[in-house]
């Protein structure tokens, strides 16, 4: 219950701030809550911040099946879509195979986000959109206007730097990510603690990733 409150009392403290949802993580506790709890658990928090929500799914012990998400979405008022993560297709294929336009699906398979978009998700929130923007634009345009010769090429470049930032070590995912916009001539700053800044060795490989994709 006291977790329930913060999450509310931190959704109200950014009303009227111009934000289009809040992304909430389903409840991670050392056990998962059953469905129904889940359900009345996202019901409480859409009631309780009067903000759209959508769920971020990513949390491995209480990860949310397509069709326990398909059945929040449609059923909880204020639950508008998710953020479906994991590196799963599958399950972002079921999702949208459920779903359908109920929801919005915003693909975080950044491995993948042209099979995504030909999938049908709606878009996408994820770390290679923050590490390389210019490209996942002109993939998500060329993927609408059915130009998938160079959806393709785009994906074959974007995919390398991927496995640059996040392969090896996703947990290192947010450093990297920084790292590369560092490279771009983006100011980006430093992880925070206790994240170790990108090593040398995946400085490198940042580096040719970008430079095999044109951007250096």
């Amino acid at each position: 219950m006291a977790r329930m409150a913060q999450g509310i009392e931190r959704g109200k403290a950014v009303q009227g701030l111009g934000v289009a949802a809040l992304q909430i993580t389903p409840p991670h506790y050392l056990f998962r809550p059953d469905d129904d709890s889940m359900v009345k658990h996202f019901e409480a928090l859409a009631k309780g911040t009067g903000l759209p929500i959508i769920i971020y799914n990513v949390v491995p012990w209480a990860y949310l099946s397509p069709q326990l998400l398909t059945r929040i979405i449609t059923t909880v008022e204020g639950v508008i879509g998710v953020k479906q993560s994991a590196g799963d297709l599958k399950l972002v294929a079921d999702l949208i195979l459920l779903l359908g336009n109920r929801g919005r699906i915003m693909s975080a398979v950044d491995a993948l986000m042209y099979p995504s978009f030909v999938l049908g998700a709606h878009g996408a929130i994820a770390a290679i959109l923050t590490a390389v923007p210019t490209l996942c634009v002109q993939l998500w345009d060329a993927v609408q206007a059915g130009d998938h010769k160079k959806a393709l090429v785009l994906h074959e470049k974007i995919l390398p730097i991927w496995n640059s930032i996040g392969h090896d070590n996703v947990y290192n995912l947010p450093a990297n990510t920084k790292t590369c916009q560092e490279l771009l001539g983006i100011r980006a700053g430093v992880p925070r603690p206790p994240m170790p800044a990108s090593s040398p060795a995946q400085t490198a490989a940042i580096r040719a990733a970008l430079k095999n994709a044109g951007l250096l």
